[in-house]
């Protein structure tokens, strides 16, 4: 029944959804996390992806949390020289998080985490409304 694929397929982005969000806030409680040693690197943003996973006992393609990729670009340095991590110079290398985009993307994620859980609630008043009609 395709009332019951619907529901694997949402539930399957509902749980991706849930693992993008996870990723999300380790970024954001990491945003301030500096090197212990000079030279050592600070926390690396991680950045999400998905996977479309074909179910065969379904007949459905699904959605999965995929690999975790590490963002490359440069770290940020800041002037602090009594920090334990200073460089010669007096400079601490910082995460390369943007705590901007990191809330924007939760909030992307939410929404879709939303949109997955309306699929799921309109797909049980559907098949509870044709439980009742066969009832009648």
């Amino acid at each position: 029944m395709d009332l019951i694929k619907s529901l694997f397929v949402s539930a399957s982005g509902l749980k991706a959804q849930n693992g993008r969000m996870r990723i999300i806030a380790e970024n954001i409680a990491n945003a301030n996390s500096t090197g212990k040693a000079p030279g050592e690197e600070p926390y690396r943003r991680k950045i999400p992806t998905f996977e479309a996973q074909f179910d065969k006992e379904l007949g459905a393609q699904k959605v999965e949390l995929g690999k975790i990729a590490e963002d490359q670009s440069d770290f940020p340095s800041h002037h602090m020289p009594g920090h334990p991590a200073a460089d010669e110079n007096g400079y601490v290398l910082q995460p390369n998080v943007n705590t901007l985009i990191e809330t924007t993307d939760m909030r992307e994620a939410q929404r879709s985490y939303e949109a997955n859980l309306n699929v799921i609630e309109t797909t049980r008043r559907m098949l509870q409304r044709t439980i009742d009609i066969l009832r009648a």
